[in-house]
């Protein structure tokens, strides 16, 4: 049986990746880890030193990877999207194995596909880290669900639907043709974005998940 790591930064991204592969992928063997200060701490240390991803940051990744290898992890998919170059260090420190960027499936599949793509995201620091992991060839409009996660954290799973379906119009209105969710905390919203625009919307979670399967099943 093939057992995934699942690294979370979120409490909220438990839940969604979880379902996912619980439904996708049901003989993969999940653990999680979940260190929900590490966003908190990237927040303040962009607000404060203004080093964010620095080495101290990337040494935990390191050992939260290490320690998911020790137990017979064969796959490591992190699932919070503002890490970037600390998930790139894991994985090429563990090239032998699949170590997945939570937006890294999605991506692909956004390259693969036409029109300018718009994304959203609820975690501002997504949006300096991301952006540059597309193809230049993908016309990309941003945009930051602002309260969508505060909304989340008291729960209030509706109103933060809503704030990201509302961003998913103003989406539309800049000329995507498509909307991303940035987040796996966000694949929640999905659902609400397309009533809201009927466009067609891609998730971090449901792409990973296709992804991992097809590496390592």
């Amino acid at each position: 049986m093939t057992r995934i790591a699942l690294i979370h930064a979120l409490t909220h991204s438990v839940e969604p990746i979880n379902a996912a592969f619980a439904r996708d992928w049901p003989e993969a063997l999940r653990m999680n880890l979940l260190d929900d200060s590490l966003s908190a701490d990237l927040a303040r240390n962009a607000q404060g030193s203004g080093q964010g991803l620095d080495a101290a940051m990337h040494e935990r990744f390191h050992r939260l990877a290490q320690y998911a290898v020790d137990t017979g992890a064969e796959g490591i998919l992190f699932t919070c999207s503002a890490f970037g170059p600390c998930i790139e260090a894991v994985a090429r420190r563990h090239a032998a194995m699949p170590v997945l960027k939570p937006n890294e499936a999605m991506i692909a599949e956004a390259a693969a596909g036409s029109g300018t793509l718009g994304l959203i995201s609820t975690f501002a620091p997504t949006l300096a880290s991301m952006p540059p992991e597309f193809p230049a060839s993908i016309a990309l409009e941003t945009a930051l669900a602002e309260g969508a996660l505060d909304a989340l954290n008291r729960g209030d799973g509706a109103t933060h639907d809503a704030l990201i379906a509302a961003q998913a119009v103003a989406l539309k209105a800049r000329g995507c043709q498509r909307i991303a969710l940035a987040q796996f905390s966000m694949a929640r919203a999905r659902a609400a974005c397309e009533a809201a625009t009927g466009l067609p919307v891609l998730t971090t979670v449901d792409s990973a998940v296709r992804a991992l399967r097809m590496r390592l099943a």
